[in-house]
């Protein structure tokens, strides 16, 4: 999304990643390039990439489109997203190492407000997920193929120029399924910023926190990306760590 231009350059990107029976609604929020020029974006493309050393790996592609206005002005939008990832963990009755591989895609419709220095952005639609195991849980509610109700919301600030503050969240009917993130930063250079992030997610069965730091806004090509890790905690697998890439192209 491209913002005015006393937004400083970020991405500041928010994903649901690969843990077990997780949310995993992979849902994120990205800031703006500063110059708007002539560029006038109607088509933003998301990709991002989580690990963690709790046994999961996990990507996603969001489509954010402005079917009426340009990405730096408000209205309506179109976001559309594709989720891949593996798991495992350690079976609850058997004993026997669970391994899970989970698709899911979201088609959703909102509004964003866009303002000198924040956007505001909600979304409602649906998502259909498919969670296959290997070996069966009966403990474990959340296998198998559905479909659900589906709301986000993204949040972005730059109270000064120098500092930003970020949050996502969605929930989906389907194994009631909630992820949020919040990040914050401080400009280290033109429209770079690090500084400390949490996430929270979790479904029916599964739930896991995560603290870590981010560097956001740093621009490779015509991309810009985002990093982050930190220390993951689960209730299934405890403690752990994650690492995080995500990168936004605009047109």
């Amino acid at each position: 999304m491209r913002y005015p231009s006393a937004i400083p350059n970020l991405v500041a990107v928010l994903v649901a990643t690969g843990t077990p029976t997780a949310t995993l609604a992979a849902d994120w929020y990205t800031g703006a390039p500063t110059d708007v020029g002539a560029d006038e974006y109607i088509v933003a493309i998301d990709a991002a990439a989580t690990v963690t050393s709790n046994s999961s790996a996990f990507g996603v592609v969001t489509a954010t489109i402005a079917p009426v206005t340009p990405l730096n002005e408000s209205g309506p939008r179109l976001r559309l997203q594709g989720l891949s990832g593996v798991y495992s963990y350690p079976g609850s009755t058997s004993g026997r190492t669970v391994r899970g591989q989970q698709e899911e895609g979201t088609a959703m419709f909102g509004y964003e407000w866009i303002w000198k220095q924040a956007a505001l952005a909600g979304y409602v639609g649906f998502n259909v997920r498919s969670n296959e195991l290997s070996v069966l849980d009966p403990n474990n509610p959340v296998a198998g193929t559905g479909v659900g109700a589906k709301f986000a919301a993204d949040l972005y600030l730059n109270p000064t120029l120098e500092t930003l503050v970020a949050a996502n969240a969605s929930y989906s009917t389907l194994f009631h399924a909630y992820y949020v993130r919040v990040k914050a930063g401080f400009a280290v250079a033109d429209g770079v910023f690090v500084g400390p992030e949490a996430t929270l997610l979790g479904d029916a069965y599964f739930n896991q926190w995560r603290v870590g730091a981010h560097l956001t806004g740093f621009t490779v090509g015509p991309m810009k990306f985002s990093l982050g890790a930190g220390y993951a905690h689960d209730r299934v697998q405890k403690g752990g760590y994650y690492t995080s890439v995500e990168g936004r192209a605009a047109f």
